[in-house]
């Protein structure tokens, strides 16, 4: 009865995430439209954002409230790689030809900065387990060099879609809706994002319990996977509308929002540099993220066009088979 009494509230959390996932992506749509902001600034910061509360809520609730730092760490890092395992769906329902032949070359920008934050989370992790760490007070030295590059990250992307041709303008497809509107929904939703993001780590333990697993295994697959709802829910529906380069920086607009969360962590984390007191396993996830973000990197210079019996590309293939071995690794260090 208490195996099942806990995975129903796991399922309860996570249909509240996924259905205010899209919620926010709607109004935060609409705010863009009516703000002025170009479609590519909707997905990489805007729609990125407001996708990844789930993640920034979990993390600050696992470490105050739940004391549980392995849940946070691994939900972030765990998110990245689900973020990149989710173009291998991406991939199988674009039927528009090969997906990464379609792609703006832009995003190599934003995957490259990805590479930067995560492969830096991982090696920290590493350094802090052996003893190698700085930190001020309570917080690591990896946490403000996390802010610089993330700010770094969006000046960048911010002077490089100012290089570029004006973008068409959009169909309002919610022309009674005003920005005051907007924005009340907007809050709505993230409230419940916020209810639910602060419930799954005390769920996640729970489950840690009952199934006798490890919180690193827990918190890098069920609640990455449940947090990441959001994500999968937004980019199916704007692939669905014919905004592919939109789904894309949503994803690798999450990426960074999910570093930068982790350094979020370390901030509320009082008792020491939060990647000093979890497990290693997580630079496996970490070190996947940062291959599966440099094999995107090769297909958007590469512009593969051969796919599988018209299903997926060899990328897609990579992709997922580094993600099947991560999790394997990560599954086996968590019994």
């Amino acid at each position: 009865m208490m195996i099942a009494m806990v995975w129903v509230k796991f399922t309860i959390c996570a249909a509240l995430i996924g259905f205010a996932g899209p919620v926010l992506t709607r109004y935060g749509d609409i705010i863009a439209r009516r703000t002025g902001v170009s479609r590519t600034w909707i997905g990489l910061l805007l729609l990125a954002t407001a996708t990844s509360l789930p993640e920034l809520f979990t993390g600050v609730s696992a470490v105050t409230i739940a004391d549980a730092p392995n849940i946070a760490v691994g939900d972030a890092l765990g998110s990245c790689v689900f973020n990149l395992t989710m173009l291998v769906v991406l991939d199988a329902m674009h039927r528009d030809g090969p997906m990464y032949s379609r792609m703006d070359q832009g995003h190599i920008l934003t995957a490259g900065f990805g590479v930067i934050l995560i492969g830096l989370a991982g090696v920290s992790l590493l350094l802090g387990r052996e003893g190698l760490n700085i930190s001020f007070l309570h917080v690591g030295i990896y946490t403000p060099i996390i802010f610089v590059l993330y700010l770094v990250a969006m000046r960048s992307a911010f002077v490089y879609e100012g290089r570029r041709p004006a973008p068409r303008a959009m169909v309002d497809n919610d022309p009674k809706v005003t920005l005051r509107m907007a924005v009340t929904r907007y809050l709505g939703a993230a409230a419940v994002v916020v209810g639910a993001g602060a419930w799954l780590p005390f769920i996640g333990v729970e489950i840690a319990e009952v199934m006798g697993w490890r919180t690193t295994f827990v918190g890098t697959l069920l609640i990455a996977g449940a947090t990441s709802l959001p994500e999968l829910v937004v980019t199916i529906s704007a692939l669905r509308l014919g905004a592919l380069d939109m789904a894309i920086a949503n994803l690798l607009g999450s990426n960074l929002f999910d570093v930068l969360i982790l350094a979020i962590d370390d901030l509320f984390y009082v008792q020491g540099p939060l990647l000093s007191a979890v497990s290693p396993t997580h630079a496996i996830t970490a070190f996947a993220a940062v291959i599966m973000s440099g094999i995107l990197i090769v297909a958007l210079l590469y512009r593969p066009v051969t796919r599988f019996h018209g299903t997926v590309g060899w990328v897609s293939l990579s992709l997922l088979t580094v993600y099947l071995l991560s999790s394997y690794a990560v599954y086996l260090h968590g019994h």
